[in-house]
């Protein structure tokens, strides 16, 4: 089984990813992201809103278990990070967590 983890930091190294709720709305409106990726803890209002765009262009989404803190630290920023799109996946194996 892919650690989702591993796999996140192997698409930020070798693919192309966008992080913050504005990027990751316009890919989403572009047709863009292989991927969206919500934090268990994201607000409300962006998370419902997030997966209505993801559900209007046909893009599988990812709820991460854990906060918007700890996937933030995962991509190495520090701050809190609530959604983010792959929009290619590089050498990782991300897609496998889509749904």
């Amino acid at each position: 089984m892919v650690d989702f983890e591993n796999a996140l930091r192997v698409a930020l190294k070798t693919g192309k990813v966008v992080i913050g709720f504005n990027k990751t709305k316009k890919t989403i409106q572009k047709g863009k992201p292989k991927l969206v990726i919500i934090a268990s803890n994201a607000p409300s209002e962006i998370s419902e809103e997030i997966k209505y765009f993801c559900k209007l262009a046909n893009v599988p989404y990812y709820i991460y278990n854990g906060s918007g803190y700890e996937l933030g630290a995962v991509c190495g920023k520090p701050f809190i990070v609530s959604v983010m799109a792959i929009e290619d996946p590089g050498d990782s194996e991300i897609l496998s967590f889509a749904r």
